[in-house]
């Protein structure tokens, strides 16, 4: 939810920064369907089968990340790519390193009034002895905001300013520079 009020956020922006919406249209992504393939294995061990079918979470969370690789290295040339791209390596190296799950502090989860129901699969949960925390979800947005409450990393951060780059920077926005749009056709404005 976090990223979404970020992609919100930055098309509510790009018209008041001068920036034209219309250009996101000129973006020519590569292998789409790698990103849907990597959405999709989310939800479905998320949403879907948080319950069933012990031993399958791990690895499809692990090859969720693997598809999504695939489309940001397609997309690298894209401004922003990069950052987004540092941001899930930092994420996927912490869930790496604690077994397919996103270590996050029990003050974070506490703080955006976060649970994870015994035998179900949480892709981001309180981790006993976890290796890297610092790249865990260890901050909130509290419980007392509306809808965007959660816990996010310093990967999810990084995924957000990437984000941000990309949309603010296709678009022509005064908040970004000519020089780090990665866009040829600013130059001639």
């Amino acid at each position: 939810m976090i990223l979404l009020a970020v992609l919100l956020l930055a098309l509510v922006l790009v018209p008041l920064t001068g920036g034209r919406l219309v250009l996101l249209a000129e973006i020519e992504l590569a292998r789409v369907w790698a990103i849907a393939v990597a959405l999709g294995l989310q939800i479905f061990i998320i949403s879907v089968i948080p319950d069933r079918f012990e031993g399958v979470h791990v690895p499809l969370h692990l090859l969720s990340y693997a598809f999504a690789a695939v489309f940001v290295w397609a997309n690298r040339r894209i401004p922003g790519m990069v950052v987004i791209a540092l941001g899930a390596l930092c994420n996927l190296v912490a869930i790496s390193a604690n077994g397919g799950v996103m270590p996050a502090t029990t003050a974070a989860l506490r703080a955006a009034g976060l649970t994870t129901k015994a035998g179900e699969f949480a892709n981001s949960t309180a981790v006993k002895d976890a290796k890297l925390q610092f790249l865990g979800d260890v901050f909130a947005i509290p419980d007392s905001w509306p809808i965007i409450d959660n816990v996010f990393s310093i990967g999810d951060i990084l995924i957000a300013v990437g984000i941000l780059w990309l949309i603010l920077g296709v678009c022509g926005s005064r908040l970004i520079p000519d020089r780090f749009s990665g866009l040829e056709r600013h130059q001639a404005r």
